[in-house]
């Protein structure tokens, strides 16, 4: 098994101008031109991931847009061998004149606030079919749940030590590139919403639409 490498490490080893760090995943768009092209543009990142034994999620979009996410599962985060498969990608893309743009990738995270994790997790999993997510460190406790087919949301419990008062208590996390997130922030302040606090930046801001429903901008920064 790989080893994973911390983010902040990963992202100062490694020249990968095309791709930005999302949660436990390197990620990037691929403008290829039309969609037969998009689809020629997969089947090469498949033999080349074959080549490797290593294999990324890849997502084609009309009209020809192909988002490519990394990771390595078994290690359950980044390592050497996603700095690899996404330089190989590089190096096609650039034979090809077809640029990554990482401007535009992020995903999505539900946050829901739990007293006992272990009580309310198991309804959630039920509900969605989702799986646990191995924690990052052997021993802590699980704390998410994830798609087994990699395509809704993650959902993360947040440990509470008291009930919050006049607070929803399921809010949105929105994992962006760390040099995309002022422009994320300031969007959605003049669309009418607020910053409640950027105590916790850079990892997280966390804002609120005009009734007071609550999301966070995160970024992968101040995490490890």
């Amino acid at each position: 098994m790989a080893t994973r490498i911390p983010r902040s490490e990963f992202n100062r080893r490694f020249d990968l101008a095309h791709w930005r760090v999302i949660g436990h995943t390197i990620s990037t768009d691929f403008a290829c031109g039309d969609f037969g092209a998009g689809a020629e543009f997969i089947r090469r990142i498949a033999s080349l991931a074959d080549d490797a034994d290593h294999h990324p999620d890849v997502d084609l979009r009309y009209p020809g847009t192909v988002r490519v996410s990394i990771t390595s599962h078994d290690a359950n985060g980044l390592t050497e061998r996603d700095a690899a498969l996404a330089s190989a990608i590089d190096e096609f893309a650039s034979k090809q004149n077809v640029v990554g743009n990482p401007a535009k990738v992020a995903s999505v995270e539900i946050a829901i606030d739990a007293l006992d994790i272990a009580l309310v997790m198991p309804f959630w999993k039920a509900l969605l079919a989702y799986v646990e997510e191995a924690p990052a460190s052997v021993g802590d406790p699980v704390d998410s749940l994830v798609d087994p087919g990699h395509r809704g949301p993650a959902v993360w419990f947040q440990q509470m030590d008291t009930p919050r008062q006049q607070r929803s208590r399921t809010h949105v996390d929105v994992r962006v590139p760390h040099d995309e997130a002022d422009i994320v922030i300031a969007r959605a302040i003049d669309a009418g919403g607020r910053l409640l606090t950027d105590a916790y930046a850079r990892a997280f801001w966390v804002l609120a639409d005009p009734e007071g429903n609550e999301a966070c901008v995160c970024t992968w920064q101040d995490r490890d």
